[in-house]
């Protein structure tokens, strides 16, 4: 799957929380479906269009277990989304640490400022 395609299935705001949901472990598509339709107001035949997308993609998988059908995340297509973000994880990395010394400096100033001051 190209990073193009991730970004794609990734790109919508249901699909992420659907995703979320997952996230804490497998769960019914009753289950996830009340969820969803209560926070986005969508039709229940919208919200498996969404499980849908997410299956096809290789995002989430499904299994029955009698009547229910339940899903679960898939890692390879996160891992690859992580993957592509990794060679950019530098530049907030630099930012941190840059973040960092300027927070550092500004306690020094400000502790040296407060000891300053007991001496007038």
């Amino acid at each position: 799957m190209g990073h193009v395609h991730a970004f794609d299935v990734l790109g919508d705001p249901v699909r992420r929380r659907i995703l979320e949901l997952l996230a804490s472990g497998e769960q019914a598509s009753g289950e996830v479906s009340a969820v969803i339709r209560q926070e986005f107001g969508i039709s229940q035949p919208a919200v498996s269009q969404h499980l849908r997308v997410l299956r096809e993609s290789g995002f989430a998988s499904v299994r029955a277990e009698g009547t229910r059908r339940l899903y679960a995340v898939e890692a390879a297509p996160l891992r690859e989304v992580d993957a592509w973000l990794d060679r950019f994880r530098g530049f907030w990395e630099q930012r941190l640490d840059a973040l960092g010394t300027e927070l550092a400096r500004g306690r020094r100033e400000r502790r040296l400022r407060e000891e300053g001051a007991g001496d007038e």
